[in-house]
């Protein structure tokens, strides 16, 4: 870091790192950017992101708001030292055995992590925060893949692929941890109750695919379909290395997606071309939606001249 001085680094990310300027006034003995970060994470963890604010994040260490802005100068700084704080480093295990395990070790522990404090998720995505703690996550993924023929940015791609996983993962598990909390119910309950629901709405006619998965119990299912769609992720990536390493065959790179379109975004008639599709998708579900409507109504009328017989 000895060219953070030559650098505008934003002051949360320099908090982070430790570079940033002590506050020259204020409590300094009994107030620390560590004991505002600890309280800040404390008041999440119970009622989510929403309830921190510098107001309140005073009030629960005894000090007033124009305290913790001696410190902590911007809402925005102080939720990147949360999330620095909850993401915490990565396990042993992911520097040990082979890549595949080590990936599966990063996945395991970032789970457990957003799982612990679900507020993390609802951090918009801003790029990527170069803190210290998500650096040293970058680089235990990277580290798993040091030894095998991929490129540097094929590592960084399936790290993505691997800490993406994660990120759903926790997305949907937190959310049914919050309906248990909210219900007070448990995880069976859940699935019984969807499981219903699917049942009664879902018509082999207009779906048959998914009344087919619906009669198979995918939604009574215990088994983690995360944890399948990793492994098989990590099948392909394994395919992918055998190839590069027995022919040196490799996928040709990809491009963001609509960046092809991004040189004729501002053309009238390009917009209303891509306008026309939308009004014509949003015509096709109001249609197939009707027909939807129709067969069940067909459905009921046969079934009352059977009856009336």
């Amino acid at each position: 870091m000895d060219d953070a001085a030559d650098l505008d680094l934003p002051r949360g990310i320099a908090l982070a790192w430790g570079i940033a300027a002590d506050p020259q006034r204020g409590p300094k003995r009994e107030m620390s950017v560590e004991r505002i970060v600890e309280a800040a994470v404390e008041l999440a963890d119970a009622d989510g992101l929403s309830a921190v604010s510098m107001a309140a994040v005073a009030a629960k260490l005894g000090y007033t708001p124009m305290s913790l802005y001696r410190y902590v100068s911007a809402k925005d700084d102080l939720i990147l030292l949360m999330l620095e704080e909850a993401t915490g480093l990565p396990p042993e295990a992911a520097r040990e055995g082979a890549w595949r395990a080590q990936l599966r070790a990063l996945y395991d522990a970032q789970l457990q992590a957003y799982l612990r404090h679900p507020w993390a998720l609802d951090i918009p995505i801003s790029g990527s925060p170069t803190t210290p703690s998500t650096s040293a996550w970058m680089d235990a993924g990277l580290g798993a893949l040091a030894d095998t023929p991929l490129t540097h940015d094929e590592r960084m791609s399936v790290l993505l692929l691997v800490t993406g996983q994660a990120r759903w993962a926790g997305m949907i598990m937190a959310g049914y941890a919050r309906m248990v909390r909210e219900r007070q119910v448990d995880d069976g309950d859940i699935a019984q109750q969807e499981d219903a629901l699917y049942r009664l709405l879902i018509t082999a006619d207009a779906y048959p695919h998914l009344r087919a998965a619906i009669d198979a119990g995918v939604f009574l299912d215990e088994s983690d379909p995360f944890a399948f769609g990793l492994e098989r992720s990590l099948d392909g990536v394994a395919a992918y290395i055998d190839a590069v390493s027995a022919a040196g065959a490799r996928a040709q790179p990809s491009t963001w997606p609509g960046t092809d379109d991004g040189d004729i975004a501002d053309d009238k008639r390009f917009r209303e071309a891509r306008k026309a599709v939308r009004e014509a998708e949003k015509a096709l579900r109001e249609a197939r939606r009707r027909e939807r409507q129709e067969a069940r109504e067909a459905r009921e009328r046969l079934e009352r001249r059977r009856r009336d017989g």
